[in-house]
């Protein structure tokens, strides 16, 4: 009997089975299934044969962990949605939150850059969607005051027109006012992962004669520092 399993697995593996292939046919431990196989030469074609089977276990493996991490961030994202929904909409809480945002990414006057007027930039259209409701609700700022432009790799110009038509359904602005494009050489080198069909670059948005409102801005963001005490 034990020579018959051993001749099995012997066969089996010089078809090329994996050790835990094997073990499902031939019920013996993994110590005898060892000694048995130790001597037994593969062909190429059967160690390449082993070696898909490996990779394609892995990434089966891997694939069940994406899907496992997928899920749970979505149940996550759901409490979490969940828990924004419950806040009451104010037009307070909405003038912090434009504060935050452009303490984050807005340009600051300095002492070697004075004048600066409000400039947001960013690659998040719902960012700046949520910018452009507070410039509108919240600093009473005209459409006719603010310019946007448009920033991406020079890998795209053939887009051009799908990048504009973008932003333009994203902030409410006609597609004219999207006419100058800024170009920033993409270098092969740099491994990047948003040069592809679906990014449309980042928009810089400007308020013309913003001066006084951006120094009204950074006196809220000192305001914001000093309140809730990390002076």
């Amino acid at each position: 009997m034990k020579n018959k399993l051993k001749e099995k697995a012997i066969n089996l593996r010089r078809k090329g089975f994996s050790y835990s292939e094997i073990r499902k046919q031939v019920k013996v431990s993994k110590s005898s299934l060892s000694l048995w196989l130790r001597s037994v030469g593969l062909t190429k074609r059967q160690k390449q044969r082993l070696t898909e089977k490996k990779w394609a276990a892995i990434k089966r493996g891997w694939e069940k962990w994406k899907n496992h991490r997928i899920k749970k961030t979505n149940i996550v994202n759901k409490e979490a949605l969940g828990q924004i929904k419950k806040i009451r909409k104010t037009k307070e809480k909405l003038w912090l939150m434009g504060i935050m945002l452009y303490w984050a990414e807005g340009a600051k006057e300095k002492q070697y850059r004075l004048g600066q007027g409000v400039i947001f930039s960013n690659s998040d259209f719902k960012m700046i969607r949520l910018f452009l409701r507070w410039l509108k609700d919240c600093l009473k700022i005209p459409k006719d005051r603010i310019n946007v432009d448009i920033y991406i790799h020079n890998n795209s110009t053939h887009r051009l027109n799908e990048v504009r038509s973008f932003w333009s359904k994203v902030t409410g602005f006609p597609i004219k006012k999207f006419g100058k494009i800024y170009f920033k050489k993409h270098k092969i080198k740099t491994l990047r992962r948003n040069t592809e069909n679906n990014h449309y670059g980042l928009l810089r948005v400007k308020v013309s004669k913003s001066t006084y409102i951006n120094r009204r801005i950074a006196g809220w963001i000192e305001g914001v520092y000093q309140k809730w005490g990390v002076v």
